[in-house]
């Protein structure tokens, strides 16, 4: 997959994990985040399956889909949990 569609699909994927995790960061952090969860889900998907999740026909993948919704909705999670105990301190 090239750039742009990694891009939308990161975009994307971090609106959705946003809006799974109800979180009140701000939109640029969330889809800072939502695209290095993207490439995240990506990278440990290709690890599991032994294949190129975001290949040539990775955009039109729903299992593409599902890696990077799940990496993002894991890196925003990670994030809220460290950023929810610097508050408290």
């Amino acid at each position: 997959m090239s750039f742009i569609p990694f891009l939308i699909l990161g975009l994307i994927a971090a609106v959705i994990a946003k809006l799974i995790l109800k979180q009140k960061h701000g939109w640029i952090v969330t889809i800072l985040l939502g695209l290095a969860g993207a490439a995240l889900g990506g990278f440990i998907g290709g690890q599991i399956t032994g294949e190129d999740i975001y290949g040539v026909n990775g955009f039109f993948s729903i299992v593409s889909w599902l890696y990077a919704i799940g990496g993002a909705v894991i890196v925003l999670l990670v994030f809220g949990l460290i950023t929810r105990n610097r508050s408290k301190s």
